[in-house]
């Protein structure tokens, strides 16, 4: 039987997963969490009934708790983590590379059929990598186009940036320098072949690094 712990920030999305994880052949859910630091919690608490799952389904962006790429870092880290699957409606590049650099041994999309679920949650507890066909296509037809890829931490400074905040609101809400953030801004620039914060933030759209506010 394949323990799964569901993580994800609404409740009535918790709920319908459950019910589809616990119909499907061979898988059981054994906790939930509504966010990244309470599935490390559950995870990490030596005293939990919830034992230790063997594939967490993990959303990526959780309101203002700690979001999905954060805590999927954080539990592959653990001696003998368990797969992390994530499950969520987001497919940009900049989602789907944090993602899968943070340590994410999957990535599927919400609106997947129950069939694809159940074939991902058995591959990811054999240690499988698994990739809903539309995540492939973009990260193949990235491969191909040969387009530029930020680091996880680049591409969140790009993100900040879309959302208007300046070098020291960002260094401030990274816990970096501000110097710092300079560096990553001129690798940024350079990544992307532009030379100023609005060109980065079109840029960055119309590669899909950042989505649209």
């Amino acid at each position: 039987m394949i323990r799964v712990l569901l993580v994800d920030d609404h409740p009535v999305v918790r709920r319908g997963l459950r019910a589809m994880v616990d119909d499907l052949p061979d898988v059981v859910a054994v906790g939930e969490a509504a966010e990244g630091a309470e599935a490390l919690r559950l995870l990490e608490s030596p005293d939990s009934a919830l034992g230790r799952p063997d594939v967490v389904l993990m959303d990526l962006q959780m309101g203002a708790g700690m979001h999905g790429v954060e805590a999927t870092r954080r539990i592959t880290a653990l001696p003998d983590p368990p797969a992390v699957l994530i499950l969520t409606t987001y497919s940009t590049d900049a989602d789907i590379l944090a993602a899968v650099e943070a340590g994410a041994t999957g990535y599927l999309l919400k609106d997947a059929p129950p069939e694809e679920l159940a074939a991902a949650v058995h591959a990811a507890a054999r240690g499988e990598a698994v990739l809903a066909p539309p995540v492939a296509a973009r990260l193949l037809g990235r491969v191909r186009a040969g387009r530029p890829t930020l680091s996880p931490r680049e591409a969140e400074i790009l993100r900040l940036l879309a959302e208007g905040l300046a070098n020291r609101q960002i260094s401030k809400r990274l816990f970096i320098s501000e110097a710092t953030v300079k560096t990553h801004l001129v690798h940024i620039y350079d990544k992307l072949g532009v030379d100023s914060r609005t060109a980065a933030i079109a840029a960055g759209l119309t590669s899909g690094l950042i989505r649209p506010a």
